[in-house]
């Protein structure tokens, strides 16, 4: 999951969510901050013409995005005092498939994991709310007061979805990269920019939710 919540990691593979009330800058760049360091990388390192010289371009994006998501994790529990359990999966997964990328140098371990979050957050998500258990309350550790636990179970099942969507439209960009019929730099221009663009637009849409199930919100955010 970059909303009103805690730290939610975006990347090739960080995941995309709501900025916490406080300190949400640091909270935007920890959740944002490598994959926009992925991106940078890889359109200075890729010029040049032939796959050769895209593949190498990812994978100098690929080392830079695992050197700035531990980073992110370190000044997560420096400023923040704590990784949030969505920084920790993100993380993980980010050096797991980073690795594969470097090792084997196929971009597709790069366009694979995106799917395996998104997925892996719906099926937590959507399991937790079919069972009346709020997990995004407790992976996201947020500091939004009031929210009541229908909220939240509210809150779980809509990000659920959102995340079950973002997971299908990533498989089918994949086939489309497979069969050629759709470029790596066209899918990470998407990954970066529309999917961001998209969560905070998704993030506006919560916000109603929130509201009518409890958020408190202090008199100078109410003015």
């Amino acid at each position: 999951m970059s909303e009103t919540f805690d730290q939610l990691p975006a990347g090739p593979e960080t995941v995309p969510a709501p900025p916490p009330a406080k300190h949400g800058w640091l909270n935007f760049a920890i959740d944002f901050g490598p994959l926009l360091i992925f991106f940078i990388t890889y359109k200075f390192t890729s010029g040049g013409e032939g796959a050769f010289a895209a593949t190498a371009g990812a994978i100098k994006g690929t080392l830079a995005f695992m050197v700035a998501i531990v980073i992110a994790m370190a000044v997560s529990k420096w400023k923040l005092g704590k990784i949030s359990p969505m920084l920790w999966m993100s993380g993980i997964l980010v050096l797991g498939f980073g690795a594969l990328t470097v090792w084997f140098h196929d971009e597709r371990f790069i366009v694979m994991k995106p799917t395996i979050i998104y997925a892996g957050f719906a099926a937590l998500l959507l399991g937790g709310w079919f069972f009346k258990k709020p997990m995004l309350k407790y992976l996201l550790q947020s500091a939004l007061e009031g929210v009541t636990e229908k909220g939240w179970l509210a809150l779980s099942r809509n990000w659920g979805l959102f995340f079950a969507a973002l997971g299908i439209a990533n498989h089918v960009m994949y086939e489309l990269i497979q069969a050629g019929e759709m470029s790596f730099d066209l899918w990470l221009t998407i990954k970066v920019w529309g999917v961001t663009a998209l969560s905070f637009l998704f993030t506006l849409t919560q916000l109603p939710v929130m509201m009518k199930n409890g958020l408190a919100v202090s008199e100078s955010e109410a003015k």
